[in-house]
């Protein structure tokens, strides 16, 4: 069953749809649980224990903070960062925590917060229980989340399979794969996104489908412009600079020069990735597209075609969200797109592979040539891993999604070269990173063990 395009790009908080956005979702819905159980007053303490990934990066991903938010009643379509940081200052000067019903608890981050990074629940490497006591000190009421990827979190009696369900509602053209995606426009006589409006609109006006689209262009454009003009230090302790700012004055000040260097407009592309990926390592608002770790290759290749292409249009831009997240449901249906289970072949790649295909529509691609061009975007990420120095979503993340970035764009062109035929498919890529991930080790799945995390420490 596919995913809806508001279930692949969701606006939330950095720096981690997996680390951040999902804990404090997780954290959110446990209150609102207990509210709705009327347990609320009956609450004296919060707990919550972090597993796996959960616990072994979350203080990079400010996943202590995500879970204070969310026990506050935050949720990360809703909150304004602004407004977040105003809470968590709150709650460390006061050391009690303001609950959805008004009432306060004691509430002690370093205390109430576990990181267990040497235990592991058994579905997911993001895993992480919530703990509500009474007045005594016995337990009211104990849930386990996981966080899967992309901002979505399962809790432990609804894992069935790998993935959320869906939540289109009785699309009139289902798919699994990617062929039987290419049969299901060809068989309807549709290109890829009128199948992929239709399936919105059977649980949607098309109007809302329409508008949710132009909040999200709107969202991702939004953070980067809001990235090229903040500047400074990002936070964490690595003290990485914002480069965004000096990238996008250097390209102002040398435009001239773009007349005779036709690969210019490649650094703007590299300008927009890298604003999207600072400002979501800062804490900003971002889109999942699919998750924040890879949040800035769609919006860089989104604005290229906005700002590059001939014709560009409002309607090309919800037809290339509308292509892209079809691609993406193939990953998150099929595979993976969370770097703790996969790497970051799960998030890059994905995102690349979505942003060459979104491209390839919109640049007047056949469907066959936008699944090969999926298909491009990914093979050529597989094995990709999620090594981040710190736990921080800054190196190599950052850089990752423009490089990412400019690989969609050459994986479009490649395809829209060719006639759509290809010696490997997409389904194949996709099953391929499926088993990539299972293999890799776990030192290189967002634990920050192995790789640049211990090398560029050591070195």
């Amino acid at each position: 069953m596919p995913y809806s395009v508001f279930d692949l790009f969701k606006i939330g908080v950095g720096p981690s749809s997996s680390h951040t956005m999902g804990p404090m979702l997780a954290a959110a819905r446990f209150t609102a649980g207990l509210a709705r159980d009327g347990l609320l007053e009956a609450t004296a303490r919060l707990s919550a224990d972090l597993y796996g990934s959960l616990a072994l990066t979350g203080k990079g991903h400010a996943t202590d903070r995500a879970i204070l938010l969310g026990f506050a009643g935050c949720r990360p379509a809703d909150i304004v960062p602004d407004r977040a940081d105003t809470i968590a200052a709150e709650i460390a000067a006061s050391g009690r925590l303001t609950l959805p019903s008004g009432s306060s608890i004691p509430f002690d981050p370093a205390k109430d917060i576990r990181f267990l990074q040497r235990e592991r629940m058994p579905f997911h490497a993001n895993a992480m229980r919530c703990v509500a006591w009474d007045r005594t000190g016995a337990p009211l009421v104990s849930r386990l989340y996981y966080s899967i990827g992309g901002g979505a979190i399962l809790e432990e009696d609804e894992v069935v399979g790998n993935a959320p369900p869906a939540t289109l509602v009785d699309p009139p053209f289902p798919f699994s794969s990617g062929e039987e995606l290419l049969a299901r426009a060809e068989g309807a006589g549709i290109d890829i996104a009128a199948l992929a409006l239709a399936n919105e609109v059977a649980g949607r006006t098309e109007a809302e489908v329409r508008a949710g689209l132009v909040r999200i262009a709107a969202a991702m454009n939004a953070c980067i412009d809001r990235g090229i003009r903040a500047g400074g230090i990002l936070p964490g302790g690595l003290n990485v600079r914002r480069r965004a700012p000096d990238v996008h004055a250097k390209l102002l000040a040398r435009q001239e020069r773009a007349l005779s260097d036709p690969l210019s407009v490649l650094d703007w592309v590299n300008l927009w990735a890298l604003a999207v990926n600072e400002e979501n390592a800062a804490g900003g608002q971002v889109v999942t597209a699919p998750t924040n770790g890879a949040a800035g290759i769609v919006p860089a290749v989104l604005r290229y075609y906005q700002r590059f292409v001939p014709g560009a249009s409002d309607e090309g831009t919800q037809r290339f969200l509308l292509v892209a997240a079809a691609i993406g449901s193939l990953f998150k249906e099929n595979a993976s797109i969370s770097g703790a289970e996969v790497g970051c072949q799960g998030e890059v790649g994905v995102a690349c592979s979505m942003a060459a295909a979104g491209l390839t529509a919109v640049l007047g691609g056949s469907d066959p040539q936008i699944e090969n061009a999926a298909e491009i975007g990914m093979e050529h990420n597989l094995g990709l891993t999620c090594d981040p120095v710190g736990g921080l979503v800054q190196v190599p993340c950052i850089e990752r999604n423009a490089v990412g970035a400019i690989k969609a764009i050459e994986a479009s062109r490649l395809a829209l070269l060719g006639d759509g035929t290809h010696r490997v498919s997409l389904d194949q890529v996709i099953e391929t990173m499926r088993k990539t991930g299972l293999d890799m080790n776990e030192r290189y799945k967002e634990t920050s063990l192995g790789g640049l995390a211990v090398n560029v420490v050591e070195c």
